[in-house]
């Protein structure tokens, strides 16, 4: 007979300064996140590059979550999940003030090599609180809290382009105009060079506000959750040796990567569509604004549907069907109504990782952490769809690219959620140790 080890739900206001804490952590992730995509707009045009190098800016910023999520699951099991938030914090500022300082100095190369410092500061914080809120309550209501979770994050993916834009961006259409019109290269190099110092002063501001951020967390009262007592199964007196026992998380970290790829490409690369579509550069710059304002609204609907009234993986196939739908209305679509299609994605994607993150790791027990590693390694399908985007692109049409990547990988989700899931997880329901 099959028997759930019972978790001990805290009262409601214990929660809150916890939820507070890590709430400020995901708005961070955010804001830095979906600053890629006005971030490839600018260094485009800032180093005249062309798709696949300004590109390269999601490659390095998520290849480090590939490359350190399991050693940092195992960092986080010596040091603890609240010391391995404010150490991710503190490598984020050393990125953040790199970034400053090759900006100044017209350095793309330095630029990229300060965003993997940024990404790898990212993953550590992201391997340690993705678990932590998840377990922090009963985790077949992990999908409200991450839906919270998700709302503070996309705030600050929501605010973040439109400062970036404010703050670097004003006149970008005229900016173009005087570097086309420049007499001479070394002028319209000059003109660049000042065009990429404008980086410079929101980094700088930007690393000393992390600094401060890790010592308010390493100081901060957040409590320490044990993996193992909160998000445990049992059968029998028969121990899970090893993450293989848990196919439903294999299937878990797949389901990671492919929808991290759609999300990436719906907010880091409509930008780049609207430019395809010959729409103006000046508003193209909003448009990753809009998909994550959508994904806001696809939030709060969630948060207020998930579980009461629809499952987490049941609202996980709905999403994705949608998700499908508006892929292929882009691909049919023209000019604005083709860019409404993807933002409105934003809506569909909100509730993809509220609700496949905790389906994955459930009954994990002692071995969370690591599986969350795998989970967040995953995370590295946001480097690799850009890319494989970037390249067929070229031979192919623009808009059936993006279509035929976006719907493999919806088809995928949608079985996830019906099927995935579940997948052996009757043989792994058994002790772990």
């Amino acid at each position: 007979m099959l028997t759930t080890r019972p978790v001990v739900e805290a009262p409601r206001g214990l929660y809150r300064r916890p939820m507070i804490i890590i709430g400020m952590l995901y708005f961070t992730t955010g804001a830095l996140s979906w600053l890629n995509g006005p971030l490839t707009v600018f260094v485009k045009l800032a180093f005249r590059l062309d798709d696949i190098r300004a590109l390269l800016i999601t490659v390095v910023f998520y290849v480090p979550y590939f490359i350190l999520a399991l050693p940092y699951a195992f960092l986080l099991k010596r040091i603890g999940m609240k010391r391995g938030m404010a150490a991710g914090l503190g490598v984020m500022s050393i990125g953040a003030l790199a970034f400053s300082q090759f900006s100044g100095m017209h350095s793309y190369p330095g630029i990229l090599g300060s965003l993997l410092a940024i990404g790898a500061g990212l993953s550590l914080m992201q391997t340690a609180y993705n678990p932590y809120i998840s377990i922090l309550g009963p985790i077949d209501s992990a999908a409200r809290r991450v839906a919270a979770m998700g709302i503070c994050n996309k705030t600050g993916g929501v605010l973040a382009p439109f400062a970036f834009s404010a703050l670097i961006m004003g006149g970008l259409g005229e900016f173009v105009k005087r570097v086309e019109g420049a007499p001479t290269p070394i002028i319209a190099q000059a003109l660049l060079h000042e065009f990429a110092s404008r980086l410079y002063w929101p980094y700088l501001t930007l690393a000393a506000v992390l600094v401060v951020m890790a010592v308010c967390v390493a100081r901060s009262s957040l409590p320490d959750i044990t993996c193992s007592s909160a998000n445990a199964t049992t059968r029998s007196a028969e121990p899970a040796w090893s993450l293989f026992s848990f196919p439903h998380l294999w299937l878990g970290v797949l389901c990671i990567f492919v929808y991290v790829g759609a999300e990436v490409l719906a907010g880091g690369v409509i930008g780049l569509y609207g430019q395809s579509l010959h729409l103006p550069i000046d508003e193209a710059k909003h448009f990753t604004s809009y998909t994550i304002f959508a994904m806001l609204v696809g939030y709060t609907v969630g948060r207020s549907l998930v579980p009461r009234v629809v499952s987490q993986q049941r609202y996980l196939v709905i999403s994705a069907l949608l998700a499908a739908l508006l892929s292929v209305a882009s691909y049919v679509s023209h000019g604005y109504g083709a860019i409404a299609c993807i933002a409105a994605l934003g809506f569909a994607h909100a509730m993809m990782w509220p609700a496949v993150f905790p389906l994955a790791i459930k009954g994990l027990g002692r071995f969370t952490e690591a599986g969350a590693a795998f989970l967040i390694m995953g995370i590295v399908g946001g480097a690799v769809m850009p890319q494989l985007f970037a390249h067929l692109k070229k031979i192919y049409d623009f808009q059936l690219v993006y279509m035929a990547i976006t719907v493999c990988c919806y088809a995928y989700i949608v079985y996830y959620g019906l099927h995935g899931h579940a997948v052996g997880t009757r043989a792994s329901m058994i002790k772990v140790p």
